[in-house]
């Protein structure tokens, strides 16, 4: 009797994600992975007890990558790159971003930590100096309304075909100024 083949939990994780990233996180059952890897079940199942644990890790990953390409962009105006990697999450992985965003799920709901990680991030634009948390907060509800509307377009092809990446960060910019400039107007009437 041949030996069974031995994967590590990584490369489990890579296969699912390659399921979800081209047919959604729907699509992953621990029978495809093991098709996508040349096996059978049984590896997958030393490392797993079920798929649902299976899916948690590839949505685990899912925001690990979304997290680097954040990391990515680096312009020092941590607001801004925030918009460009969603453009680019929704842009690259348009199923996963779909997933993700369009499809109720545990994993998108609101996460307070991360609000306020972003909150953080925001107070270092010098653009936002002087704002208060709560302006803070507002401003970044209403961009991320607007770059979530941009992504869902983006990831479901529902932009002019011709509209570049370069045109969708100028339209994001223009409304973020508009969004910031208001905000500043009113906090100087108060």
């Amino acid at each position: 009797m041949a030996p069974k083949t031995k994967f590590t939990k990584e490369q489990i994780v890579n296969a699912a994600f390659e399921i979800a990233r081209t047919e959604g996180v729907d699509s992953i059952t621990i029978r495809k992975v093991a098709e996508k890897l040349g096996s059978s079940i049984a590896p997958i199942y030393v490392n797993f007890k079920e798929a649902g644990e299976l899916v948690e890790e590839v949505y685990k990953k899912t925001f690990e990558v979304s997290r680097q390409i954040l990391m990515e962009q680096n312009s020092g105006n941590p607001f801004y790159d925030i918009g460009v990697a969603s453009i680019r999450f929704a842009s690259e992985y348009p199923v996963l971003f779909r997933d993700l965003v369009m499809k109720k799920n545990d994993q998108a709901k609101h996460n307070e930590e991360e609000t306020l990680g972003f909150i953080k991030m925001m107070r270092m634009d010098p653009d936002l100096n002087g704002l208060s948390d709560d302006e803070l907060l507002t401003i970044l509800l209403k961009m991320k309304i607007f770059q979530v509307g941009m992504s869902v377009m983006v990831a479901n092809e529902l932009l002019p075909g011709d509209f570049t990446e370069e045109q969708m960060i100028q339209l994001m910019s223009s409304a973020a100024e508009d969004v910031i400039g208001t905000a500043k107007r009113r906090a100087e009437q108060q």
